[in-house]
């Protein structure tokens, strides 16, 4: 559902679009799904989906201001239903971009996969970490190391944090039957972040843009299942 959700809103994003219609159309979908937004609400925040346009990294509001083309536009999603949360971002270019744009947009989703390949039975969290860190930098981008990903199922945040960085081999054993949330959020700057005036919206510290992938996966004997890839 987070899945079919987030590619009828990929669709609908293009030049001259807001982020408030995109937002409208998720909320709308749930209840049509009878489904609950798993962010609105969430610890205050007013929304259905976070909309972090350019420079923003995460949880950015939607808003009527129109998008244009040549931006990128990430967006993060989550519903809860039948007592179980779902939870995926993409970043979504804004009609045609420019290849140092589409550059960025490419590594931080390998990054995310790279991440998702070492989610292994008998590995270590950390080996997740390293394996986003690893790509990301050897490819001249930072990770943001303020958000993590993190544990989920009948709770959006559960133990453990995944964060994007650190050294292999460290932390709790991957078992079976877990299901995480692996998120890299990665800078074409600097990595660090503030945190604007509304207490939600984190923007890059030097202006440059950010891109955000995310998937909720289960880690199964046979290796990692990607629960919020829609079927080919």
């Amino acid at each position: 559902m987070v899945a079919e959700i987030l590619q009828m809103l990929r669709d609908r994003v293009r030049p001259g679009v807001t982020t408030l219609e995109l937002d409208r159309l998720a909320e709308k979908q749930c209840v049509k799904w009878k489904a609950r937004p798993a962010f609105k609400g969430y610890g205050g925040f007013p929304f259905t989906i976070c909309a972090s346009p350019n420079e923003q990294v995460v949880h950015g509001f939607p808003n009527q201001k129109n998008l244009v083309e040549g931006e990128i536009l990430s967006v993060d999603f989550g519903l809860i239903f039948d007592g179980f949360y779902g939870d995926s971002a993409v970043t979504i270019p804004v009609g045609n971009i420019d290849q140092k744009t589409q550059n960025l947009l490419e590594i931080t989703q390998q990054s995310l996969e790279c991440g998702i390949a070492k989610a292994l039975p008998g590995g270590h969290l950390s080996d997740i970490s390293n394996a986003v860190q690893t790509h990301v930098e050897k490819n001249g981008y930072t990770v943001v190391r303020e958000f993590v990903g993190h544990g989920i199922g009948r709770q959006l945040h559960e133990d453990p944090q995944i964060p994007n960085y650190g050294p292999p081999g460290k932390g709790p054993k991957l078992k079976a039957g877990m299901t995480i949330a692996i998120e890299p959020m990665v800078n074409l700057g600097m990595s660090g972040v503030k945190i604007l005036e509304d207490g939600w919206t984190a923007v890059t510290v030097d202006g440059q843009l950010s891109a955000h992938f995310e998937h909720t996966i289960a880690i199964t004997e046979n290796g990692p299942e990607i629960l919020t890839r829609l079927e080919n």
